[in-house]
This record gives structure tokens, C-alpha cells and sequence, in this order.
């Protein structure tokens, strides 16, 4: 009824777009539920304990799954291409929590203790991973 090339393309890509978004939320939920239970410290109870420090390094996580998750949504050419950097994105999630265990040493009881300065420094590089890989997924 309507012939208008816009309409055309929304229609046409709809299907991908519902998709792709619907793999992408459950890889960025799924890899937040792996991050948390492969780490020591219980963040989600910390955080109901109001543990400030342990918000701070779950936000960052959040949002450090998700900048990466975003740029491969763009990227990537098939679902698995999908799933490959989703994987690759929590791998450097979890190395970045490691890195900065090895830095403080003895990182989730800091977290646990509520140490807000362990926690930004984990949010820096939780954030600063996930920015460095999704600009080289964009390369």
C-alpha cells in the first residue's frame, strides 16, 4: 500500500533486528551471570547489603559487557560471529578482574569490605577493556 523505501528496509530488516537484539540481551545477561558466579564475592547481595563498592564494579560490568556487545551487534555478519565476540567480551571482563586482583591483591574482600578506591579502579578497567575491544572489533 505504501511504497516507500524506508518502509521497505524497515521491513525487511525487522526479522534481523529482533534477533540479533534478542541474542545480544541474552549473551549480556548470560555473561553478567557467568562473571558473577565465577567471582569470590556474591556482588548481587553485597549490593542488596548497600556495598557502594561492590554497585560500583557491578555497573561497571554491566556496562563494560555491554559497550563491546553493542559495537559487535554492528560488526558482525551471523549470529555465531555474534556469539563469538559476546564470548570474547566476558573473557576480557573476567581478565580484567584479575588483573587488577593481581594490582591489590586480595580484590573481593576489598569489594566485600566496601573499598569504593578497589572498586573504581576495577570500573577504570573494566571500562577501558571493554572500550579497547570494541574499538578493535570496529578495526
Amino acid at each position: 500500500m505504501l511504497d516507500d523505501p524506508a518502509i521497505d528496509a524497515f521491513t525487511t530488516a525487522w526479522p534481523a533486528f529482533m534477533l540479533f537484539g534478542a541474542v545480544a540481551l541474552g549473551l549480556w545477561a548470560a555473561a553478567i551471570g557467568i562473571y558473577v558466579a565465577l567471582t569470590p564475592h556474591k556482588e548481587f547481595a553485597l549490593v542488596r547489603a548497600g556495598n557502594t563498592a561492590a554497585a560500583v564494579s557491578l555497573t561497571a560490568l554491566v556496562v563494560g559487557m555491554a559497550i563491546p556487545l553493542s559495537v559487535a551487534l554492528g560488526t558482525s555478519t551471523s549470529l555465531v560471529d555474534l556469539v563469538i565476540w559476546g564470548a570474547l567480551g566476558l573473557v576480557l571482563q573476567l581478565l580484567a578482574f584479575r588483573v587488577v586482583d593481581l594490582i591489590l591483591r586480595d580484590l573481593p574482600k576489598r569489594i566485600a569490605d566496601g573499598e569504593m578506591a578497589a572498586a573504581i579502579l576495577l570500573a577504570g578497567v573494566k571500562t577501558g577493556a571493554a572500550v579497547l575491544t570494541a574499538a578493535a572489533m570496529g578495526a
